[in-house]
């Protein structure tokens, strides 16, 4: 069984978003557009010097934008790893209720909840498990005295497996092996690669002997240093060297028969939560899947919103206001789609970092240069002449929103950001994020002409996710 990435439990994503009924009649993307073009003319005449009750109506309205763009934000903190059956159970639970949302499909979610409740069963086992696995197994008649040596104070059951491949297309432990409270993995020297390749496909957290049958080796000793060389991660204290003879067993398994005995009472417990937790990890794997497809779309939607804003707005120098105010309410909306529960200043904070490493690798730069020589534009009318900074600004806000999207995978059940950590790697996202979204660079141009006929046609400024 393949180790696998886990992510933090993440909490229960929000509802659907709340409208506000003035604008009910217009289309969702209508609206936005809407917000940011008045937003920025409202700055602009603040900026500008308007007076009086103007310059009120401005700063108003922008409070309003930020007040509206928090709406439904999280504040719900929790814990990063639960220690107990129940509190995995909990967290099983609620990435079920978010699969309901993103995957309303009744055989997968019946198959989810029957393979939580199958591991749930568990709760009252009391016997312990104990797997001896090997590419080439002790004689069965030696299986009597494996018993006898691990015998103890708890109920003991020990499962056997078949020789071990020499190859697989997988290298996967079945789910018997891999959810026994401890292994003891004989092999006899030299270690193979195949012995390997198991032993790495060991999920990291399974209780691990290795039993070494070393047989009539004049020198065992070098025998053992040999393998501790070819397998560094090797821990000493759990390395039993073994004759190979029946009655020499008891001896070389004392270790493990202790330990056994010492750690029994629990164990089975500590097991289970490690197979919930196990669960629980490949769940958040398929609900990340899932979110990059939702988020995909949002992030198409919300380049184009960017980019009409940025048309839509006379003075150039509020692109960058433009393009802040449409990233929050993408922001807001990832917030959301990842249960992430930071607030809006922090979601804030964090982009900041994001935008700033942006701007350090040049990316708007490459991006300007890179649309100019792609379309060669001529500066004519007020259209053509924002084009570049429009789609300009639609790259920037797919790459920005494609870094925080991986941040936000990252300290998915953070309850708050880091942000000295976050500026730390936020290069290196964002470089991720920028070379990710190059090799989609023909697809983006192919959309960007579309939009652009949208424009020149007087047609909608959405363009359809493709």
């Amino acid at each position: 069984m393949t180790a696998k990435d886990h992510l933090p439990p993440s909490p229960p994503a929000l509802g659907p978003t709340e409208r506000s009924p003035a604008l009910g009649g217009l289309p969702p993307w209508g609206r936005q557009v809407l917000l940011l073009s008045a937003g920025g003319l409202l700055v602009d005449g603040v900026l500008h010097g308007l007076q009086g009750g103007g310059a009120w109506l401005g700063l108003g309205a922008l409070a309003g934008g930020w007040i509206w763009m928090a709406k439904g934000q999280l504040s719900r903190s929790l814990p990063l790893r639960p220690k107990t059956v129940e509190s995995w159970n909990e967290r099983c639970q609620a990435l079920l209720s978010q699969f309901d949302q993103l995957d309303p499909n009744p055989q997968q979610a019946d198959g989810r909840a029957a393979a939580l409740a199958d591991l749930l069963k568990q709760r009252a086992r009391q016997e312990l498990r104990v797997a001896l696995v090997s590419s080439i197994p002790p004689e069965p008649t030696h299986l009597p005295a494996f018993q006898a040596a691990l015998r103890g104070p708890w109920p003991l059951r020990l499962l056997v497996s078949e020789p071990l491949p020499s190859s697989s297309s997988r290298w996967r432990w079945s789910d018997a092996f891999a959810s026994c409270d401890a292994l003891i993995f004989h092999l006899r020297p030299p270690l193979i690669a195949a012995d390997l390749r198991w032993l790495d496909a060991l999920p990291v957290d399974l209780p691990l002997w290795l039993l070494v049958e070393v047989g009539a080796h004049p020198a065992p000793e070098t025998c053992l240093m040999d393998i501790q060389s070819q397998w560094p991660g090797m821990n000493p204290s759990r390395l039993l060297v073994w004759s190979g003879e029946p009655d020499q067993l008891s001896n070389s398994l004392t270790p493990i028969a202790q330990w056994l005995a010492h750690e029994g009472a629990h164990l089975p417990q500590t097991t289970l939560c490690r197979s919930l937790e196990h669960l629980h990890g490949g769940w958040q794997t398929d609900l990340e899947r899932l979110r990059r497809v939702q988020w995909r779309q949002l992030q198409q939607r919300t380049q184009w919103l960017v980019a009409a804003g940025v048309l839509l707005t006379p003075a150039m120098s509020l692109d960058l206001l433009v393009l802040s105010v449409a990233n929050g309410l993408m922001l807001r909306d990832m917030a959301r789609l990842w249960g992430c529960p930071w607030t809006l200043e922090q979601l804030q904070a964090a982009a900041l970092q994001v935008g700033k490493a942006t701007l350090a690798l040049g990316i708007v730069e490459w991006s300007t240069q890179a649309f100019a020589a792609a379309f060669k534009l001529e500066g004519t009318t007020w259209l053509v002449g924002g084009t570049l900074q429009a789609l300009s600004a639609a790259y920037l806000t797919r790459v920005i929103g494609h870094a925080m999207a991986d941040l936000m995978a990252r300290n998915v059940g953070v309850s708050e950001p880091d942000l000295e950590a976050i500026k730390a790697e936020v290069p290196l996202l964002v470089a991720k994020a920028a070379e990710a979204e190059r090799l989609q660079w023909g697809a983006f141009l192919q959309e960007a002409l579309s939009w652009l006929r949208q424009q020149n046609q007087g047609g909608s400024t959405q363009l359809k996710a493709t």
